[in-house]
Parts: structure tokens; C-alpha cells; sequence
């Protein structure tokens, strides 16, 4: 059987006949290369890197556009460099599912060497500290998710590890925006030198946020004294260090073992998915769609590869806002959430499956196209309609992409803000428009509330994806049952979470859409079968 570790360029003909297409390069030498000019720092090295970036990557290699391969630094699982880069030689087997069921299948060697970037590690951490002082280093890109940048808690107050990072200085940060910024500060200290820090999380303006974390680190330094005032200039001067803005689009779930199977069946030996102890879910593989966009702001102080060459849209930062806004505050994301929301609720493991489901279809219909569509800005080089169009009528109904309403549902608090939130506020900020108008973005939030509850549509309980606010949220729901009708109980058990302006933007009381989801989370909980019959009659209502 084939393996990752097999010689490629020697096996070329064995790949072929598996029909895994396979590098036009010598592996090794991209490796030196990477170690000695190290040009592409990626933070992350989940499944969304290695199959859309590391492939970006490859391309570019291939073509003579880059001469060096990826630094992978990841900050969170040391189990994921040991035993899937490490093991596998740095190596990824890339799997596209497409909708007539067949699979493509490519070998990637573009990362060049693989770190363990925390500082439970010496020799990761001064690996990649060293890194940071070469001058070859063009640019940084990170797929942490949104809680990688978090360093305040529900409140807004710093949390324990941030408040340490800034009391203790530069040297070992816990978070990792502390560890950024000591990198950035080993950068600085090595000449001022250029560098692009690009984020390519799945949120919107995340430069922004990436560039405000950053800088709340740094400037607590400086209060405390560990950094002079020039670091803060050096972070601030965006000809030495930017933030580039990014919109980024791809369905990748996890590791999946329907593909393992058929990979193995195939004659393809490495199929273990690796569950770790810190509950990520990789394997030698990566199943994704085939679907993508890629877009980012063209500041790279540094220089930078061509990426325009392997399909990444390079452009000026409104035009990556307003695709951002488009995608993940009205086209994409919140049809996604919403399907997690209701998915689990109605004991669905199949986003595919979902959209079967007349009143799931007509759920995600009504809010991309009715709510979210009216107030989007066209980019220009995404057409949103379409965008719609394809996201309801190809990508989300492809059985070949085995993903579920559980791992989208991961993170929800620290989603909706952006997801539904920012809608929200576009119908506030219009004086043509009513906030209170809306119906299905407040249907998807009272099923938020009701999903907390977690108990399903059958009046079975069922395990919640993992959230950071999980456990906190659901102790104002703990006291509410099915059947249960008293307004002032459900209001009291719905107000701490409604009125928290951290999670949905704004006091959804203030703003008229708090009583309107309540009445939504009664009829939700009115018995068994009520999240079905509240979401039926209401899709047949509106349409």
C-alpha cells in the first residue's frame, strides 16, 4: 500500500495509478530552503491550513513562485506536530469531495518544517523566536479561531492569563496574542524589520482584531516598562508591520471515516484519524470541498509571493470588508449556524441531510434571502445572490462533504455577535428599515436559548458542542422544562443571556427584538415537538 512517507518522485507511477496527483519538487530541498529563508510563518495547523493554504502553498512552489515552503507553528496541541507532521515527514494527503462523489486526491510537501509554539516547549518557542529575526520573513498567516484571540472574558474584563502576559512582560506570554507580540518584539529587536501578520480566521475584520490584541499586549508592556515607546511605533507604522483585513471561504469538517475507508480501500495506508487529548480531530488526510475564496487586503510590507497565482483575490481593504460582510454576516455563516442551531435540536448529524428538510431549506432561504441579502454591499467580485445561490443549491446539499450540525455548533457565543449581530445593526443604522421587523434571525437566537437548554425536539438530552460560555449560560436555562408558560420565568431565565451586549451586540431588549425571541423560545419549548412545529408553521407563514 502507498503511504506519506513514501519517495513520491520515485513512486510517481504508483501515485498516478491511485490518481494522487504528486509535487513537482524535491521535497528536501524546499525543507533547507524553509530552515535557512524562511518566507511563510502559518499559526494553526488544523484541517483548514492543510487543505487551503498548505495546497496555496504547493501551487505557488510548483510554479516557481515560491522557493520555500511553509513554517507551521502550532499553538495549541502538541500532539498534532508529533504525530500527524512529524510522523508523516510534514506531509498531507489533500481530499476533495465533489458533489458527484468522487474524491481528488493530491500529495502536499509545501510545509517546510513544523513547531510547537508554546512555551510548555523551549525548543519550539526559541525556534520560532529565531525565525522572527530573519529578514527573509515576509509575511505571518493564522487560522486559530476566534477564541485564539481572546483575551477578555463574557464581561470584557482581561482574563487571568491576559493580565499575567502583561504583568510578566515579553519573555513567556501564556496567551497567544502575548506570544505574537513577543515574536513581533523579537523582530523589532532584530531591526525593525518588515513583516505582514495576516489573519485568515473566519470572522470579519479580523485584522483589525488580530492588530488590537496585539496591541493591548504591547501596550501593557509599555505601561509596565519591559518596551519603549519606539516598539509601539514600530507596531503601529503599517510600513513596517500590517494587519491585512481577509475574507476566507472554505467547508472543511473533520477528518472524516467514511474517506478513510475509501482511501484505504483504494490501496492508501494512511487512514487513522487521530483523536488527542485535547479533543482535535486530524489524520494524515484532509477532506474538504471544492468551493473556496480567498480573499486579502494587498499590504505586505515585506513583499510577498504572487498568491494571485494561486486563486488568492488580492485587493484594497473595503472591497475585503465587504466580501467578509457579505459571506460571514449574511451569506454563509449564519445559514450555517442557523443549521447547527436547529440540526442538533431536531437530532441531525448531516449538514447535507438538513437540506432535505423543507422547513431547514426554507429556514435558510428565508434568512439569507428576506433579511440578511437587503442590506449586504455588493463587493463587486463576488456576487452575493449568487453566492446564495450556490451555497443553498451545491455546496450545503453535497453528501460527499460529511459535515455536521455539532462542529458547526462549536463556539456559538463567540460567533453570534458577528453572525446575526451585525445584521442587526444594519437594520438599526437605516432609518428605511425596522429592527423589529425581522422574524427568522430572532427564530434562530430563541433557538440558540433553547439549544442551551439541551434537550432536544424528542424531549431527550443531548451533548452540547463545546463553547467557552457553555456552562455559564446554560445555568439560566437550567430551571426551565418543556411545557413550562410563565412569561416572567422565561424572562428571567433569558435576560442575563438576551441583554449581554458581548454576545449579540447590543441589549436585545433596548432594541425591540428581546420580547420578540422570547415569545419564539415559548413556543419552542411548548412540549415535544414544538421546535418543529414553531419552525413549520413559521417558514409557511412568511413565505
Amino acid at each position: 500500500m502507498l503511504s506519506l512517507n513514501d519517495d513520491y518522485l520515485a513512486k510517481s507511477a504508483d501515485f498516478s495509478t491511485q490518481t494522487i496527483a504528486i509535487p513537482k519538487f524535491d521535497q528536501s530541498k524546499i525543507s533547507n530552503s524553509t530552515k535557512e529563508k524562511p518566507v511563510w510563518v502559518h499559526f494553526g495547523g488544523g484541517n483548514l491550513f492543510r487543505c487551503f493554504h498548505a495546497k496555496i502553498a504547493q501551487d505557488l512552489i510548483n510554479n516557481h513562485e515560491l522557493t520555500s515552503g511553509v513554517t507551521i507553528a502550532e499553538t495549541y496541541d502538541d500532539e498534532v506536530i508529533e504525530k500527524i507532521y512529524n510522523a508523516y515527514h510534514n506531509r498531507i494527503l489533500r481530499v476533495v469531495m465533489n458533489s458527484d462523489g468522487s474524491l481528488e486526491k493530491e500529495l502536499l510537501a509545501s510545509v517546510g518544517e513544523a513547531v510547537y509554539f508554546n512555551q510548555a516547549s523551549e525548543k519550539g518557542w526559541n525556534r520560532l523566536t529565531e525565525i522572527f529575526t530573519k529578514p527573509s520573513l515576509q509575511f505571518a498567516t493564522f487560522s486559530i479561531t476566534e477564541k485564539g484571540y481572546a483575551l477578555t472574558d463574557v464581561s470584557g474584563a482581561l482574563t487571568q492569563a491576559a493580565k499575567e502576559d502583561i504583568q510578566n512582560g515579553p519573555e513567556k506570554p501564556k496567551t497567544n496574542m502575548g506570544a505574537i507580540a513577543h515574536l513581533l518584539y523579537a523582530r523589532y529587536n532584530a531591526g525593525k524589520l518588515p513583516i505582514a501578520m495576516v489573519s485568515t480566521d473566519n470572522f470579519s475584520q479580523n485584522g483589525l482584531k488580530l492588530e488590537t490584541e496585539v496591541l493591548r499586549v504591547a501596550e501593557g508592556w509599555l505601561k509596565n516598562g519591559f518596551v519603549d515607546q519606539e516598539f509601539i511605533a514600530y507596531l503601529k507604522d503599517p510600513k513596517k508591520v500590517s494587519f491585512p483585513w481577509t475574507m476566507i471561504d472554505r467547508i472543511t469538517p473533520n477528518p472524516a471515516q467514511s474517506v478513510a475507508d475509501r482511501l484505504k480501500s483504494s490501496g492508501f495506508a494512511d487512514t487513522t484519524i487521530l483523536h488527542t487529548k485535547k479533543h482535535t480531530n486530524i489524520a494524515p488526510f484532509g477532506n474538504t470541498e471544492k468551493t473556496h475564496y480567498l480573499v486579502i487586503e494587498d499590504n505586505f510590507p515585506n513583499g510577498r509571493p504572487q498568491l494571485e497565482k494561486a486563486g488568492v483575490i488580492l485587493t484594497d481593504r473595503e472591497t475585503v470588508n465587504d466580501a467578509d460582510q457579505m459571506k460571514v454576516t449574511a451569506c454563509l455563516n449564519p445559514l450555517h449556524t442557523a443549521l447547527a442551531i436547529y440540526g442538533n435540536l431536531l437530532d441531525y448529524t448531516s449538514i447535507a441531510d438538513e437540506l432535505t428538510d423543507d422547513d431547514l431549506l426554507g429556514l435558510i432561504k428565508a434568512l439569507g434571502y428576506k433579511e440578511d441579502l437587503p442590506v449586504v454591499k455588493d463587493p463587486k467580485i463576488i456576487n452575493p445572490k449568487k453566492f446564495i445561490d450556490e451555497l443553498i443549491t451545491m455546496r450545503l446539499p453535497n453528501k460527499n462533504i460529511p459535515d455536521t450540525p455539532q462542529r458547526i455548533a462549536s463556539d456559538t457565543s463567540q460567533k453570534i455577535a458577528i453572525r446575526y449581530g451585525v445584521t442587526i445593526q444594519h437594520y438599526l443604522d437605516d432609518p428605511q428599515l425596522d429592527v423589529t421587523s425581522l422574524e427568522f434571525i430572532p427564530l434562530v437566537l430563541a433557538g440558540w436559548c433553547r439549544y442551551l437548554m439541551g434537550i432536544d425536539d424528542n424531549g431527550n438530552e443531548f451533548t452540547q458542542s463545546p463553547d467557552p460560555l457553555l456552562d455559564n449560560l446554560k445555568s439560566y436555562v437550567a430551571g426551565i422544562n418543556l411545557s413550562d408558560d410563565d412569561q416572567a420565568k422565561i424572562h428571567q431565565a433569558l435576560k442575563p443571556i438576551l441583554a449581554n451586549k458581548s454576545i449579540f451586540g447590543n441589549d436585545l431588549y433596548q432594541i425591540g427584538l428581546g420580547d420578540i425571541v422570547e415569545d419564539y423560545f415559548k413556543q419552542l419549548i411548548a412540549g415535544k415537538h414544538a421546535v418543529r412545529k414553531t419552525l413549520h408553521e413559521t417558514v409557511k407563514n412568511k413565505k
